[in-house]
């Protein structure tokens, strides 16, 4: 992903109402995963897999920082979000907003998302990569969900402690 012209940075809020980019971030390597709270499967397992990197990283989980970004904020509300992220990690941050600066977010990152209708409710479909930046804020990987942790943390450990 060196290079890539896309996916420069995030405009997006916190759970505590805070406008955040890539630069508050900046000095930590960090993983950006789009995803939704109800999700049964793709989003539990990406954030367990993010807190297992944390844990792989040793002194180096310190400048890792992970993002979730929902593709549902019509449900995915700020104080569930929080609680969200946090039962994964406390240091991991959701991040949201409206639906039309969550369909320009997809666009920039080139995520796929979708409205799937489940009876009296939906679900959503979505990508499942994880996008990670270098502590410069630079886009350097696109990790796919079938991964292990200790593949990731290879990666990323790279990214922070470069040769």
């Amino acid at each position: 992903m060196t290079g890539a012209t896309y996916a420069t940075d995030i405009r997006l809020s916190d759970p505590d109402g805070n406008e955040r980019t890539l630069a508050d971030f900046r000095g930590k390597a960090i993983l950006v995963f789009f995803g939704f709270t109800q999700c049964p499967d793709v989003c539990p397992t990406a954030l367990a897999r993010a807190a297992e990197v944390k844990r792989l990283l040793g002194p180096d989980g310190e400048r890792f920082q992970t993002l979730f970004v929902t593709v549902d904020p019509e449900r995915d509300t700020p104080e569930v979000l929080k609680a969200y992220t946090a039962a994964f990690d406390p240091s991991f941050i959701g991040l949201y907003g409206d639906l039309e600066r969550t369909a320009q977010i997809a666009k920039d990152f080139k995520v796929y998302y979708k409205k799937i209708p489940t009876g009296s409710s939906y679900t959503m479909d979505h990508t499942s990569l994880s996008y990670v930046y270098d502590p410069l804020g630079k886009l350097r990987l696109a990790l796919r969900h079938e991964q292990p942790a200790q593949d990731y943390a290879d990666d990323i450990r790279k990214l922070l402690n470069p040769a």
